[in-house]
C-alpha cells in the first residue's frame, strides 16, 4: 500500500474555506485507490507557482516530509500542468500525481464492461497525451501503483502518433458500441415505457436505492465511485405498470474534463430519460455544494430541461426521520425524503414517479374481434399491456394509455369496470 501525502493549494478565502472538505474528499479518493493517507496539507498563497504550483519552500517542506514519514506518493488536489509535474517529481525524487489522474485510476480499477474499459483508457490517453512530449523514455519510470493502471506503461512509452492512432480506433470502437445502445434506446423510445435515471453525487445512495427499487443484488460500497457501468432494469408497479430504471457513475467536484468527454456516450442514459431522480445524502454537511456540482454536470450533458425529483436519503441516520417522512407528498414530490437501505419512504417515492411519468394515462378495458386481430400487435407501441386474455370471438386487453393514443379504438372499449 503506497503511503502518500495530500496537498491543497488555496489562493482566496473562499477556497481556504472550503480546502479543508475538499482535502477529505481526496483522502476518500486516495484510499479507494489503495493509498494510505499519512499527512494532509493546505497552503495559503496568493497566486499559483507556474513551476511548482505551490510555493518553493513548501516544495523543500514537502521533500523533508516525505523522507520522516516515508512517503512514496505525493497527491495534488488540483490538476497540475506537465511541466509542474515534472518539475515537482525532480525536486522531490518520488512520484506526483494530480486529482484528475487519481480519479482515473479509480475509474480503471472499477470498469468491467468492454465499454467502460475503453472509455477509462481513452480518458487516461488524452490525459497523459501532453505529458508525453518532451518527456520521453522518463515515463519508463513509472512503475506499479495508484496512477499508472490503465493503458499501462508499454502504451505511455509509445511514441506520440502511436497513441493517437490508439486515441482514434478507442473512438471507432466506442461508437459502435454507442450506436447499439442507440438502437436499443430508440427501441424504448417506441415504447410507452418511461425510464428514469438515478443520478448524484458519488456515494450518495443511488446503488441501494437501484437495489431496492428494481429487487436487484447490485454491487454497492462506501467507497466513492463503486458504480461505473451503466445498469437498466425493470421496476414494476403493483397493477403491472412498469418503468425502466437506469443507474450509472457518480458525480463529484471537479470531474476531469477528460471522463466527462469520455463517458458522455454512457451519460446519454441520462440525457434521454423521462425523469431524472437526483439522490442527495442529507447527511452531508456539504450538501449545497454537492448539489451545484450534479446540476452542473446535468448541464454540461444537455439535460437541465428534464424533470428533476430530488430524493433526499439517508434519513434513517438523522434524529428527526419521522418529521421528515410526514413531509413527504407524492403528489408534488419537489423533495421526497428516504432511506434507501431501511426501505422508509420509497413507497412515496414510487407514487411520485407513478404519478409524474403516467399523469396522462388513464386504464382501459377493450374488446378487439379476432377478424381485426392485426390491431393487436400495435397496443405496445403506443399503450401499456397489462393484461390479455382470449374470450371466444374477442381479445380482451386492459391497458394504460393516454387520451390521444386512444381515439382510434374507441368502438373497441368495453365500459364498466372489468375484474380480472
Amino acid at each position: 500500500m503506497e503511503r502518500s501525502i495530500l496537498v491543497n493549494l488555496a489562493t482566496t478565502k473562499k477556497e481556504k474555506f472550503e480546502g479543508e472538505e475538499s482535502l477529505e474528499e481526496l483522502a476518500g479518493l486516495a484510499r479507494t485507490a489503495g493509498a494510505q493517507v499519512v499527512q494532509k496539507i493546505l497552503q495559503f498563497r496568493s497566486e499559483i507557482s507556474p513551476k511548482y504550483f505551490i510555493g518553493e519552500g513548501k516544495v523543500e517542506e514537502l521533500a523533508q516530509m516525505k523522507e520522516e514519514l516515508k512517503a512514496d506518493l505525493i497527491i495534488f488536489d488540483h490538476n497540475l500542468t506537465p511541466i509542474q509535474q515534472r518539475s515537482l517529481e525532480d525536486k522531490i525524487e518520488t512520484k506526483i500525481i494530480d486529482r484528475t489522474q487519481l480519479i482515473l485510476d479509480i475509474f480503471a480499477q472499477r470498469a468491467r464492461s468492454k465499454e467502460g474499459k475503453l472509455q477509462v483508457e481513452l480518458a487516461q490517453l488524452n490525459y497523459f497525451l501532453p505529458r508525453l512530449i518532451g518527456k520521453g523514455q522518463a515515463l519508463s519510470r513509472l512503475g506499479a501503483g495508484i496512477g499508472t493502471r490503465g493503458p499501462g506503461e508499454k502504451k505511455l512509452e509509445e511514441d506520440r502518433r502511436r497513441i493517437l492512432d490508439r486515441i482514434s480506433k478507442i473512438k471507432k470502437d466506442i461508437e459502435n458500441i454507442q450506436k447499439r445502445r442507440t438502437h436499443q434506446r430508440k427501441s424504448r423510445k417506441k415504447s410507452p415505457i418511461p425510464t428514469v435515471s438515478l443520478v448524484g453525487y458519488t456515494n450518495s445512495g443511488k446503488s441501494t436505492l437501484f437495489n431496492s427499487l428494481s429487487h436487484e443484488k447490485m454491487f454497492t460500497s462506501s467507497q466513492l465511485f463503486a458504480t461505473l457501468d451503466p445498469v437498466l432494469r425493470r421496476v414494476s408497479f403493483f397493477d403491472g405498470l412498469y418503468f425502466f430504471l437506469s443507474d450509472t457513475v457518480g458525480f463529484i467536484k471537479k470531474l476531469p474534463v477528460e471522463l466527462i468527454t469520455s463517458f458522455k456516450a454512457t451519460l446519454v442514459e441520462v440525457k434521454e430519460a423521462d425523469c431524472i431522480c437526483h439522490i442527495i445524502d442529507i447527511t452531508s454537511p456539504n450538501t449545497e455544494s454537492r448539489i451545484e456540482a450534479v446540476e452542473s454536470v446535468l448541464a454540461e450533458i444537455g439535460a437541465s430541461n428534464i424533470p428533476v425529483v430530488r430524493v433526499m436519503n439517508k434519513i434513517d441516520l438523522m434524529p428527526n426521520r419521522k418529521e421528515l417522512l410526514k413531509k413527504n407528498n407524492p403528489s408534488n414530490p419537489r423533495s421526497l425524503y428516504i432511506s434507501a437501505k431501511t426501505g422508509e419512504g420509497t413507497s412515496s417515492l414510487k407514487d411520485a414517479l407513478r404519478a409524474l411519468l403516467f399523469k396522462d394515462f388513464k386504464m382501459y378495458y377493450l374488446r378487439i374481434p379476432k377478424s381485426r386481430k392485426e390491431l393487436i400487435h400495435s397496443f405496445p407501441k403506443w399503450s401499456v399491456v397489462l393484461k390479455r386474455r382470449e374470450n371466444g370471438d374477442y381479445f380482451e386487453l386492459k391497458i394504460m394509455a393516454n387520451s390521444q393514443s386512444i381515439l382510434n379504438f374507441l368502438p373497441y372499449i368495453k365500459r364498466g369496470e372489468e375484474k380480472w
